[in-house]
């Protein structure tokens, strides 16, 4: 069974190796479509987040309203800072480029 254990680090390396190769850098769309995949997920992270917010804020206030309908005394709500919508999505201003055929003209 030692033998696996040699064929199975053998194979490891043998794989690992195609890992250090160098990938050439993205193209300008490439690198374009990336940031705005970023930016969308940074909205998209803002949105979850008042999302979540609201749903907590709900949730305490249906707990105080069901704890003072109940008779049962509470401790004061801890303050919070507000909810912030985000708002809609907007998309970032495309910026042309310029092909590097064309730019030599």
């Amino acid at each position: 069974m030692r033998w696996m254990h040699g064929w199975a680090l053998a194979v490891a390396l043998g794989c690992g190796t195609s890992a250090w190769a160098k990938l050439p850098p993205p193209s300008p769309e490439a690198q374009a479509k990336a940031e705005e995949a970023a930016v969308k997920a940074k909205w998209a992270d803002k949105v979850a987040a008042y999302q979540l917010c609201e749903a907590q804020d709900k949730v305490a206030a249906f707990y105080f309203a069901a704890a003072k309908e109940q008779g049962k005394t509470t401790q004061p709500p801890v303050a919070t800072p507000p909810c912030v919508n985000p708002g809609p999505y907007v998309a970032a201003q495309a910026t042309a480029v310029i092909p590097a055929a064309s730019a030599q003209k």
